[in-house]
């Protein structure tokens, strides 16, 4: 038999918190949302009811009434399904859960009672809501790209006319948010792929605490090829540091910052806030913003004078746009001008772009030259998985980039 209990999304909230029903049948659980919302101090967690006595509100025995329905109404479809040899879809629930039309509340009532919420939640409160709520777990960076899927969506909304909610998104709003991005944002596969994550993430979020969710966030996903990577040789990161920037200081900066994640292998935030207490005689300890895991970076030679700056208070953080406009002028002067092809996919379309190469030095592509270099060094990948946080060898092999002179380098070594 099916048991049905109803708990508050968030009993600790100071306002009005949504009335989840729990169902529990054969093995399975499913949450759903029932339309009502109630404030916390007004909700009896034993008796599983709103308050009727005390300081309770008048419209507290309207709320139960509809509560006690629908536990008939959930009740009432697992056995209608139990007896034709079934059980009920966590759709079917859902549909069951929804609020029924009821009689009007009276004048009298509506000014004795506290405000409820019937309505179902607001998709892009709800989305913002827990955004901010992985504040506590996620990098800036990481919380930046969850807003910028949600302006995509609400930019969708305003441009297409298509009102985005939880009862419209369903199993095909991945195909129409994916061919948005792809046709007037002009993103390539991997964005949208990251992008669909994203909403994928939010809607698992949602299912779990029993939003009205519609959708089989497993379907959010989008087939892609990485793009190819960029990174440098060990000669053209010998022409950088020896670049005279003795009257170009706002260049010197950047080259600093650069450097020090090719030397580290740490990611540009994370070389934006490294402080003296980081550095000791032989190593850098480094929890990193994105994945916040703590990291041991042995330190080279090379990094000391920029370390040193680090110290000093003299190394100047800047804006990852801005960083990346001063590395392609430093590139340029250091000649990285070698013909460079890039390619991406956009809809499984072939998109290549045959520029110099320093029109392509980002910010990303020291933490790439860090991981490339040092296997070419013959660090083993463990060692340098160890040093740079990855945790799984698929993610750490898309930060190598062993170039042809490498392969017949060591081709010719091996079979001399």
């Amino acid at each position: 038999m099916a048991k049905v209990t109803f708990l508050l999304y968030n009993p600790a909230a100071d306002k009005p918190t949504p009335i989840i029903a729990s169902i529990t049948f054969d093995g399975q659980r499913h949450k759903v949302y029932v339309g009502i919302s109630l404030l916390p101090k007004q909700w009896d967690k034993s008796d599983q009811k709103a308050l009727t006595r005390g300081y309770a509100h008048t419209n507290n025995g309207k709320i139960n009434d509809t509560l006690e329905n629908t536990r008939k109404r959930l009740t009432k479809c697992y056995d209608d399904h139990r007896a034709v040899g079934t059980l009920p879809s966590l759709a079917t629930l859902k549909k069951v859960a929804e609020p029924v039309e009821t009689a009007p509340v009276t004048e009298s009532e509506a000014a004795t009672s506290e405000p409820t919420t019937p309505a179902g939640p607001d998709f892009f409160t709800t989305f913002s809501q827990w955004i901010e709520s992985r504040s506590l777990t996620q990098s800036p960076n990481t919380l930046r790209t969850y807003r910028t899927s949600l302006r995509h969506l609400r930019d969708l909304q305003q441009l297409e006319g298509y009102a985005v909610d939880f009862a419209t998104v369903g199993n095909g709003f991945a195909e129409r948010f994916a061919r948005y991005l792809l046709t007037k944002r002009n993103l390539v596969d991997s964005a949208v792929h990251k992008n669909l994550f994203r909403l994928k993430h939010f809607l698992n979020w949602a299912l779990d605490n029993g939003y009205p969710v519609i959708a089989d966030p497993k379907k959010f996903s989008w087939q892609h090829r990485e793009p190819d990577i960029l990174t440098l040789t060990r000669q053209e990161v010998q022409r950088l540091a020896d670049l005279d920037l003795s009257a170009r200081p706002a260049l010197d900066n950047a080259r600093a910052l650069f450097m020090l994640g090719v030397y580290t292998g740490l990611r540009f935030s994370d070389v934006a806030a490294l402080r003296p207490e980081h550095i000791q005689a032989d190593r850098l300890r480094v929890t990193t913003q994105k994945t916040r895991l703590t990291v041991t970076i042995p330190v080279r030679p090379e990094a000391r004078p920029l370390l040193a700056r680090v110290t000093e208070g003299t190394l100047r953080p800047l804006a990852n746009q801005k960083l990346n406009g001063h590395l392609k002028e430093l590139a340029r002067l250091a000649e990285i001008n070698a013909p460079t092809e890039r390619v991406r996919y956009a809809g499984g379309q072939r998109r290549a772009t045959t520029a110099p190469k320093y029109e392509f030095v980002t910010t990303h592509t020291a933490r790439r030259t860090f991981v490339t270099l040092a296997l070419e060094a013959g660090v083993r990948p463990e060692v340098v998985m160890r040093i740079t946080g990855h945790k799984s060898l698929s993610a750490f092999r898309r930060y190598v980039n062993i170039t042809e002179d490498t392969m017949l380098d060591e081709f010719s070594r091996a079979f001399a």
